[in-house]
Formats: C-alpha cells, sequence, structure tokens
C-alpha cells in the first residue's frame, strides 16, 4: 500500500524527516510520536501535499499526487481550512464535485456523510457558527464521503468531547472491519490503541520503530519497571522483595521511600498486601512508569541517545528499529 525509500524531506536546513525506509502493507496503524516529531511531515508526503527532498515516496504503486492515486485516499488534516461563511453540507458537496461526483450524487454522498459523523442537524449552519468538535466531526465527513481506500488522520480527535470521541473510535473501528485501510497520528496513546494494534513511533524525523502491539511490548522485557513506594519500615519491605528476588535493584528515598527496579512488576504488586500484612507495613502512595507504549517509546529514545540497559533489550531493540543503522 505505502512505500518510502530512504525519504528525506528538508525544509531549508531543518529536517521534517530522516532517511525513512519503510514499506506497508493495507492495513491500520497508529503513527505515534509527541508534537513536533515529524508526523505532519510524514502524512503530508504521503499525501502529495509535499515532495520528498531525498528519495522516493509511492502509495497504491503510484505517486501520491496523481489523481488516480488521490481518489483512493481520505485525508484529515490538523489544520482546520474551511470556509467560515459556508455550510458543511455545502462544503463536502464541493469537494465530492472536485473528486470528479455529479453535483445531484455529491449531495446525497455529503448528505450521508454529515449524518454518519453526527452532524444531521447542524449540516445548513455555516461553518464559521460550529464548535471545535463541529469542525473536526465535518472534516472527518469530507475525509470519508468519496468512500476512500486508505484514510489518513491526523491528530483527528483534537477538540472532541468524550461524546465525540467515543463516536469516532466507533466510526473507525467499523472503518477496519470493513477491510479499509487507515493511517492514524497522535501523541496520546491511548487514543491510538483503543483503535489499532500496529503502531508507528517517529521522533526528531526519524522512524524509531514499527510493528504489532506485541511486538513493541516485547521490547520492554528486560527493561526494568520502576515502582516508587512511600511505605512505613521502607529497609525492612526491601530486603524482603531482594530476597524473594522480585527485584533487580532498590534506592531508598529519605524514611518514607523506596524505588524499585523490576522485571516482574505483576508480581510485586501481588505480593505486596500479603508483605504488608506479614510485615506490619502501610503504603500510602505507589507510582508507577506507564506500562504501556510511553514506557517502549522512553526505553527507545534511551537507546536511541546511546544510554545502555542489556545486551538482551538492546539486541531486539535494534531488530525492531526500521532500517539497519545503530544510529536509529
Amino acid at each position: 500500500m505505502i512505500e518510502l525509500r530512504n525519504v528525506t524531506k528538508l525544509y531549508g536546513t531543518v529536517i521534517g524527516v530522516n532517511d525513512i525506509d519503510l514499506t506497508l502493507a493495507p492495513g491500520a496503524y497508529g503513527l505515534l510520536g509527541p508534537n513536533g516529531a515529524g508526523k505532519t511531515t510524514f502524512l503530508n508526503l504521503l499525501t502529495g501535499q509535499l515532495f520528498p527532498s531525498l528519495g522516493e515516496v509511492r502509495v497504491f504503486g503510484g505517486r501520491p499526487n496523481h489523481p488516480q492515486i488521490l481518489e483512493k485516499v481520505g485525508f484529515c488534516p490538523g489544520f482546520e481550512g474551511m470556509y467560515a461563511n459556508v455550510s458543511a453540507y455545502e462544503w463536502v458537496t464541493y469537494l465530492l464535485e472536485l473528486q470528479g461526483y455529479a453535483r445531484s450524487q455529491a449531495k446525497e454522498r455529503a448528505r450521508d456523510a454529515l449524518t454518519l459523523v453526527g452532524l444531521s442537524d447542524a449540516m445548513h449552519r455555516p461553518i464559521g457558527g460550529y464548535s471545535r468538535g463541529m469542525r473536526q466531526r465535518a472534516k472527518f465527513a469530507q475525509a470519508t464521503a468519496h468512500d476512500p481506500e486508505l484514510l489518513i488522520l491526523d491528530e483527528p480527535f483534537n477538540g472532541l468531547d468524550p461524546i465525540g470521541r467515543h463516536d469516532i473510535t466507533m466510526m473507525l473501528r467499523d472503518w477496519i472491519r470493513r477491510g479499509r485501510s487507515l493511517i492514524l497520528s497522535s501523541h496520546i496513546l491511548h487514543e491510538v490503541e483503543a483503535i489499532t494494534t500496529s503502531f508507528l513511533l517517529i521522533y526528531g524525523g526519524r522512524l524509531l520503530a514499527s510493528g504489532s502491539a506485541e511486538e513493541v511490548y516485547s521490547l520492554l522485557t528486560d527493561v526494568p519497571s520502576e515502582i516508587t513506594l512511600h511505605c512505613s519500615h521502607g529497609a525492612l519491605l526491601a530486603q524482603r522483595l531482594i530476597h524473594e528476588e522480585l527485584v533487580e535493584g532498590v534506592t531508598l528515598i529519605g524514611d518514607l521511600g523506596l524505588k524499585l527496579a523490576t522485571r516482574r512488576p505483576l508480581r510485586v504488586y501481588q505480593r505486596l498486601p500479603q508483605l504488608c500484612q506479614e510485615l506490619e507495613i502501610s503504603i500510602e502512595e505507589v507510582h508507577s512508569t506507564d506500562d504501556s507504549l510511553h514506557a517502549v517509546f522512553s526505553t527507545l529514545l534511551r537507546l536511541r541517545r546511546g544510554d545502555r540497559f542489556s545486551h538482551a533489550a538492546s539486541s531486539r531493540m535494534t531488530k525492531a528499529v526500521s532500517g539497519s543503522g545503530e544510529d536509529r
């Protein structure tokens, strides 16, 4: 579906994306990274709005700005490029006419798409009077009205209330169930995890890793998780956890603080209540690192900076990183 061959995009002396080499089969993917990581540049290369400074981009086997390729792609941009003085119905109808639909067919498709996103009562009102969430729904409608094979969404949940987020999530799940492809960009991990289990992790314009959720989670096998406790008799608790080989490292923080490094966090959580009763220890607070893709992302960044944690984890990480260079 998508192929990038050693793609680099430069903005003068600033690097947007750096030497990305990637092939994606049809399916649903989450593009994850913090703000400024290069996600929007990556998506604009896929939609033909930008051309690579180096390398080559192919979408469905052709150049992404070719009209026949654009017919297969729906794009929901992160910015709001809509006209305030026209209605969503007029706007989506006009964009469908640009796709080549007759006006009567464009009107019908626009009406169906706007109804699907919950704008049936507001579709004839000027967009300038919409809330941010309503504008986001209108953008989603125009991206899907022509029934594309691939839907590309740049931060689609921005401005949506919880109900709107739930509705869009359900629509995207249905989209995937219908066998359509999706690339969803976000810096909020749980938004992506609610929709797809395949991820692309990007930072500083570089693709750090790609794979299924299981493959991404496997990167953490030999990376200790950190658990911080505020408790009484911290030294006694630490001694017992070490004796039972539940932790690999312990740091005492003052009189009541304890930081544990463990590769068996679930077992530690299960054992703590029993130890509290046996040793007559009271625990006031428990904090842990995010046991999700955030932890993977942090680990990948540490590897990129050259930090060392274990040979086994480093070896698996290198295999997961897109490309063969260690500078990934």
